[in-house]
């Protein structure tokens, strides 16, 4: 088992409202010479929590800390025009991210909520994740 240490949420940088699903994102992810979808959960935007990368294996999602963390995903992240980061989670995935952060932190109780942009220099999630989460 992994110690893991960190759980960072991110954003899938796509337009508000336009579905992806982690097959799509396995696709880009591997288009970009990855070994599959970065990720190890990813909001849809009807709030569903899916699987992405197995929760064992080392993620894709932010350099320097992914043998150590597990990486969340919501799908949206950028305004209608493609390029305004934005937070765009309606209330299903709010209620998707905070299930699965929640169960997360029961079994890594020790672990910290962070988002990604505390450790790239992105908007990514496009919201304070550690400020929102901080009581869990």
């Amino acid at each position: 088992m992994r110690n893991i240490t960190r759980i960072i949420v991110h954003c899938t940088a796509t337009p508000a409202g336009r579905p992806e699903t982690v097959r799509s994102i396995d696709m880009y992810h591997r288009a970009l010479g990855w070994d599959g979808i970065g990720y190890h959960y990813l909001v849809t935007l009807d709030g569903v929590v899916h699987i992405g990368r197995a929760e064992d294996a080392i993620g894709a999602h932010c350099k320097g800390y992914n043998a150590t963390s597990i990486g969340v995903a919501y799908v949206g992240g950028l305004s209608a025009d493609g390029k305004t980061p934005r937070d765009t989670r309606n209330a299903a995935q709010k209620v998707g991210l905070l299930r699965i952060l929640k169960k997360l932190k029961e079994k890594y109780p020790k672990a910290t909520i962070h988002g990604h942009n505390e450790f790239a220099a992105k908007a990514c999630p496009c919201f304070d994740a550690r400020k929102e989460y901080r009581n869990l």
